[in-house]
């Protein structure tokens, strides 16, 4: 097993390694900004007003799609999807892969839980809301599927940063839209989610590899 690990391919690529750490000190300035703008908020503020009549969310037929959406973020959906994922890493011997979509779900979702009582901010009165972690989640694995894309297809970096960051932005503006049509989250809290998961998948995926290289 150890030596199946050490000769993988690199979790995360090496035309990659350069944007995503951009992209996480900038992901890591904006979650810290927003979690200070809203510290212990409540209520309709700032962006959120302007975009949001209310936080009643959406009736159905768009109520349904946002609740089928939502369960991917739901603990018993966030585990099949991270099975299914890290499976289908192993199968295509991407171990370092597998294990970052382990550890880059655990690590982000520990970030966005201790992140929600530290600022504080509320929604309905009682249930804290930032960041959200549903979307922080969704955002961790379209990251690990761009990844293992573009490892698998030796893309260059212009299209590699695209595609990680196209797959990542979609991910993150599906469930941040689930997330806010159900009345959850506040769409800075969907904001804050993507930027958790930004912040925290590429170190994730660099630790891994150089843990993985010194086996």
């Amino acid at each position: 097993m150890r030596q199946l690990v050490r000769t993988a391919p690199a979790a995360l690529p090496a035309v990659l390694r350069a944007p995503l750490a951009l992209s996480a000190a900038l992901a890591t300035a904006v979650l810290v900004a927003l979690g200070i703008l809203h510290f212990h908020d409540a209520g309709l503020t700032g962006i959120d007003a302007a975009l949001l009549p209310s936080i009643d969310g959406v009736v159905p037929p768009w109520r349904y799609l946002a609740l089928t959406v939502d369960f991917g973020g739901e603990p018993a959906g966030s585990v099949i999807l991270v099975v299914l994922l890290s499976a289908v890493c192993v199968l295509l011997r991407r171990i370092r892969t597998a294990v970052v979509t382990v550890l880059g779900v655990v690590a982000t979702v520990a970030v966005t839980t201790a992140l929600k009582p530290l600022v504080g901010r509320t929604i309905h009165g009682e249930f804290l809301s930032y960041p959200s972690g549903h979307t922080a989640m969704a955002t961790v694995l379209a990251l690990v599927i761009a990844m293992l894309l573009i490892d698998r297809f030796g893309l260059g970096r212009p299209a590699a940063v695209v595609l990680a960051l196209g797959f990542a932005l979609v991910a993150g503006v599906v469930m941040g839209w689930a997330e806010v049509a159900l009345g959850a989250h506040y769409p800075t809290d969907a904001v804050g989610g993507f930027c958790a998961a930004l912040a925290v998948v590429p170190g994730t995926a660099w630790l891994v590899d150089r843990v993985a290289d010194r086996l």
